[in-house]
């Protein structure tokens, strides 16, 4: 059944037709277009636009077709032109004529604004959660991590020594960011489009504040034209569905590199990771880079509808049905790529052995020897440059900054005591970095602490 057709004479091409259907990707919010109907037929019987009777059988049609779909009993028509004409064709045949009261006070265009953001608003929320999965996921690995050290790295070269804690903790500092934008994308778009009609209200006496409460919005829309027209809250959320990924893109690349026989800093499970169809040595880290990969399926989902609403007058226009399949598929890629890399972190070995022997290589200790000579009452500029030469001296040889004798450190600066080796060792290093956001493990014990509050509220 169309719903619409009266003004026209001839039939619609049956290309033009498969063209212009949505039943094929709109079908999966036909809960939410039920439940929509619910509160609206609701709010019809309490207004006596519709009879108390005529609103019962409504009702019980509706939660009739809602239940038979739920256990199998009934199956979506693909040849109906989207979810809302079969629900309301479904509810004809079951109950009548009374079904087609169902759609007085509103328009196809509210009902698809309002499907649209009840499905979003559950991805919000579902998106939520698998964040929050997350990040006490990455929190465990933190606390259970305090005192693996391991090199900090600026341009991929060695650059300080940090913890394994501290690594993980900027990770956690992303995704904590990620779960906020949520956050405030859900209060923004948690606001009822029902009732707005085709662009300009309605002459009936919709009582849209009760529609809005029984579908748990915080209220009404304030614009009719905008309620139809909007998909903002569409386009931050896949915005931020697309920050989520590239976070977990970075993430993946940092665990695909510690993967390597170069790195050797963790063991992927074998439950994430697969082998090559030739060569029988292969672990291969797939997820990780499954994730890395997908990033870009989000991503052109943001850029699709952006640049369908970018040149759209008020205020509904048929370019809006596009907002759907990418949006479907980004909410889709980014809430499994979320259960996945969660799963693989959750079971990831690190390599505490390795990370803490690569944390001593590379001159890592460079700054804290050159902090140590400020302290002997030496300019930094100065320090800086002995401590070059230092360093040049060190490849030369082929050894450490810790390998020098107390003698050739002070042939370069005499101020050098036997105190310098305690004060570039590893656990120097970290330990004495006490500065808030530090690596040093007491400041890293207070934002642990921060983050379970955090996560607890």
């Amino acid at each position: 059944m169309k719903l619409w057709g009266g003004r026209f004479r001839g039939e619609t091409d049956d290309l033009v037709f498969q063209f212009n259907a949505s039943i094929g990707f709109d079908q999966r919010f036909y809960r939410q277009d039920i439940e929509g109907s619910l509160a609206h037929v609701a709010m019809l019987a309490k207004q006596g636009i519709l009879s108390k009777e005529d609103g019962d059988a409504i009702t019980a049609g509706l939660k009739g077709i809602l239940a038979d779909l739920e256990s199998g009993a009934l199956s979506i028509d693909p040849t109906s032109e989207d979810i809302h004409s079969f629900v309301e064709s479904t509810l004809i045949e079951r109950i009548g004529e009374v079904g087609k009261r169902l759609h007085t006070g509103r328009s196809r265009n509210d009902q698809v604004a309002l499907d649209m953001r009840l499905y979003t608003r559950e991805q919000v929320l579902t998106t939520q959660e698998k964040l929050k999965e997350l990040l006490h996921t990455l929190l465990k690995v933190m606390e259970e991590n305090l005192d693996t050290y391991m090199p900090g790295f600026t341009h991929l070269q060695k650059a300080q020594p940090v913890t394994l804690a501290h690594h993980v903790g900027a990770y956690f500092e992303m995704f904590l960011r990620d779960l906020s934008r949520c956050e405030d994308i859900y209060k923004r778009m948690n606001y009822c489009p029902l009732g707005a009609g085709a662009l300009a209200g309605t002459t009936y006496p919709l009582d849209r504040f009760y529609t809005a409460g029984l579908l748990s919005f915080d209220g009404p829309t304030r614009n009719s034209m905008d309620s139809v027209s909007d998909r903002d809250y569409l386009i931050e959320f896949l915005a931020a569905l697309s920050t989520i990924m590239m976070h977990l893109s970075r993430f993946s690349e940092e665990i695909i590199i510690w993967n390597t026989n170069e790195y050797r800093f963790v063991e992927i499970a074998d439950a994430y990771s697969t082998g090559s169809s030739i060569m029988p040595q292969k672990k291969n880290p797939d997820i990780a880079e499954l994730v890395r990969g997908k990033t870009g399926r989000v991503y052109g989902a943001l850029m699709s509808l952006l640049t369908t609403m970018k040149g759209l007058p008020l205020a509904y226009n048929k370019d809006m049905q596009e907002d759907k399949e990418l949006s479907f598929d980004a909410m889709d890629t980014a809430l499994s790529c979320l259960t996945l890399f969660t799963g693989m972190i959750a079971t990831m070995r690190f390599r505490k052995d390795v990370m803490r022997k690569s944390a001593t290589g590379g001159f890592t200790n460079a700054t804290d020897a050159a902090d140590y000579l400020v302290g002997k009452g030496v300019p930094f500029r100065d320090a800086h440059g002995i401590v070059g030469q230092l360093v040049l001296l060190c490849i030369d040889k082929g050894c450490a900054l810790d390998d020098l004798s107390l003698a050739e450190f002070k042939a370069v600066c005499p101020v050098f005591d036997e105190d310098i080796y305690a004060a570039i060792s590893l656990e120097t290093c970290v330990e004495k970095r006490l500065t808030y956001g530090a690596p040093g493990p007491e400041r890293m014990r207070e934002v642990i602490a921060e983050y379970k509050k955090i996560l607890q509220s």
